[in-house]
């Protein structure tokens, strides 16, 4: 059991104050600091604090002793750290995107590498040759973009939208398919002469704050707010929007996104736990590479009603179950007189979100503050507890038998 030092990533959709304030930097300079990771990513893995006077990168601690560490059905299974844990400040909004299944995956690493495409070549979808499923917690009031509304509801968008009537034979005809693919691939010209109406009839109230963030025109104005109404490039990830179920989330509630749905986040702060991947085939919303042929070949086309995770409480602990063998998140709130014990099942990261906290185990006690975060291996037996108040975070791999 050891503390654990993630690393930021400074992209230009992050906030400037939630994440400094967790770890408790200076931000002078008002650098936007969009995630803090966690974990064993080849690309930025976390520092373990091995003694006073050395730090060692987690993926290569953990290829030193991977049964040890993990586990070894977790190592059998896996080979490493499956998941990958994340803090999120989204102030702008992120791109729409979706995440391959581990097969296709596979096969799309695999091709990339083939045809001689660099790992880090701004056209390349696939980074590795793993699936990409995630969960996010709210920290924060959270919204953002998950699935296609259900069928009578996105009629109902295309009917009373004026710029998307046209479309509703499209959508009749060929459904959510045909629908996508045929905005995925309208000239830029036809896409501004159907958002731009859309567009200047709605700023006048997004300005004026007349706009509920239920409503998908205010999402469509903040993401033409840079335009400044001069729409002659508009990102047609606006349809999205319109197209797209707008979940807002509260403190304390999750969502899980599996392979295939399309998604986004729009604002707010969360906890993400996901499988170790960089996987991201986009659909708009951003300047990056979008591969339209493939982002249809993987997005699920279909309805879907969003199924909000309140989690399972267990004493202090609050659980919330994935779907797949990679990983599992849960919120842990010792009280002063109720601590939480636990044995690790593989690698666990805890990261303390609010107030102080003790992580002990037989031979040692590690004092953590707001911000700081700790790695225990597989079979670790540890307490936390606390003089004050404290709320932490635990990533960790669903115990199977």
């Amino acid at each position: 059991m050891y503390k654990l030092t993630g690393k930021v990533q400074h992209y230009a959709w992050g906030g400037t104050g939630y994440i400094p304030a967790l770890l408790g930097i200076d931000n002078i300079t008002q650098q936007p600091y969009a995630e803090y990771w966690m974990g064993a990513h080849n690309s930025n893995p976390s520092i373990v604090q091995w003694n006073e006077n050395k730090g060692i990168a987690l993926n290569e601690l953990i290829k030193e002793d991977t049964n040890g560490w993990l586990g070894e059905k977790v190592a059998g299974q896996f080979g490493t750290l499956p998941y990958l844990f994340k803090v999120l400040d989204v102030k702008d909004m992120l791109s729409i995107q979706v995440h391959p299944s581990k097969a296709e995956a596979e096969k799309g690493f695999a091709r990339e590498n083939e045809a001689g495409i660099p790992l880090d070549a701004p056209h390349r979808n696939y980074k590795d040759d793993n699936h990409k499923p995630e969960v996010m917690l709210a920290l924060s009031e959270f919204w953002l973009l998950h699935g296609f509304k259900e069928k009578k509801l996105l009629l109902q968008t295309l009917q009373q939208t004026e710029a998307f009537k046209i479309l509703l034979p499209v959508f009749e005809k060929e459904g959510y398919y045909g629908l996508y693919k045929q905005v995925m691939e309208l000239p830029q010209a036809t896409v501004n002469g159907m958002l731009e109406p859309l567009l200047y009839k709605s700023e006048p109230l997004y300005k004026s704050n007349q706009l509920s963030k239920s409503d998908p025109a205010y999402w469509a104005c903040k993401a033409a707010a840079p335009y400044a109404g001069n729409y002659t490039g508009i990102d047609r990830g606006i349809f999205s929007i319109y197209f797209f179920n707008i979940v807002q989330l509260h403190p304390g509630q999750a969502i899980f996104q599996g392979a295939g749905v399309p998604h986004a986040y729009l604002e707010g702060q969360n906890v993400e736990l996901m499988s170790n991947s960089d996987n991201v085939l986009r659909g708009g919303l951003t300047p990056k590479h979008i591969d339209v042929p493939e982002l249809l070949k993987h997005t699920l086309f279909e309805g879907i009603v969003p199924q909000i995770i309140n989690g399972e409480e267990r004493g202090p602990e609050r659980i919330y179950h994935c779907p797949v063998p990679d990983f599992e998140i849960s919120k842990i709130m010792p009280g002063k007189q109720t601590p939480f014990t636990h044995t690790a099942f593989s690698a666990e990261i805890l990261l303390v979100a609010e107030g102080e906290a003790d992580i002990a185990n037989p031979v040692q006690t590690l004092q953590l503050k707001k911000g700081e975060s700790v790695i225990a291996g597989a079979g670790e037996n540890y307490t936390i507890s606390t003089k004050t108040r404290a709320v932490l975070y635990k990533a960790g791999v669903p115990e199977v038998e």
